[in-house]
């Protein structure tokens, strides 16, 4: 019997997902259910399944973060993913299963007989490890969606990210602007590991090494030319990071 967990933000999508799988009643057998990755990864330390269905884009942890996370992953994946072309072309050369959303049957059942054969063939921990060294090659690249699909930037590239009306546009060093359906405090969190990003006012995050002036009337010249209003409570730290007094 192959025991699975499913992993997913999204309390419908774990329910439907969940309701799927148990056509495949005689050698699948769910181990657990979890909306909180972080709970998963605790559950890990009592209950090892063989096979575990991840999505890819939760808050907080992405699935390719949580997978991180694991210390010597041995369990057959099969991701769940809306999005990202560059992730599944990673999932081929690492030979890992995906499916996307929404969920087709019969993707469902091709990949589910892909884990199965790799199971039997114990080359889990190999898969994840090429998987992981894939994805490392794009850690300074970030997801955004767009009208048409998603592109992937280099986030040293970004002179500047304004949030307006529920979207966020992005300016980028080549001139390049993109208009993202992600809110501004998305794009906080995605940037988050980059320290040469700061949020200069609520509406406002700038790209520190993109800075070229501060004027002392409260507002930043980047280096597109651009001015970015800095509001009074982040002027102080501004300019300690950008090593001024």
């Amino acid at each position: 019997m192959i025991k699975y967990f499913i992993i997913d933000d999204e309390p419908n999508a774990v329910k439907n997902l969940e309701k799927r799988l148990r056509k495949y009643a005689d050698d699948l057998e769910c181990a657990g259910t979890f909306t909180d990755p972080i709970e998963a990864l605790e559950a890990l330390e009592t209950r090892r399944p063989d096979l575990v269905f991840l999505d890819i884009e939760m808050p907080h942890l992405s699935g390719f973060d949580w997978l991180s996370r694991v210390p010597d992953p041995d369990f057959e994946i099969i991701f769940v993913t809306a999005y990202d072309q560059y992730a599944i072309e990673a999932f081929k050369h690492a030979a890992v299963g995906y499916i996307v959303k929404p969920i087709d049957p019969e993707e469902l059942d091709r990949a589910i007989r892909h884990a199965r054969k790799n199971i039997d063939l114990r080359v889990a921990r190999r898969n994840n490890k090429v998987l992981l060294d894939l994805l490392s090659q794009k850690t300074n690249r970030i997801p955004i969606p767009t009208q048409d699909g998603y592109i992937f930037v280099d986030v040293e590239s970004i002179v500047r990210l304004e949030g307006t009306d529920g979207y966020t546009r992005i300016y980028c060093c080549d001139g390049a602007r993109h208009m993202s359906s992600y809110h501004l405090g998305k794009f906080r969190e995605l940037l988050e590991p980059y320290p040469f990003f700061m949020p200069v006012h609520r509406s406002h995050v700038v790209n520190l090494n993109r800075v070229r002036k501060y004027y002392n009337e409260g507002y930043l010249e980047m280096e597109d030319g651009s001015r970015v209003p800095v509001s009074r409570m982040k002027r102080k730290e501004l300019l300690n990071r950008l090593g001024g007094t």
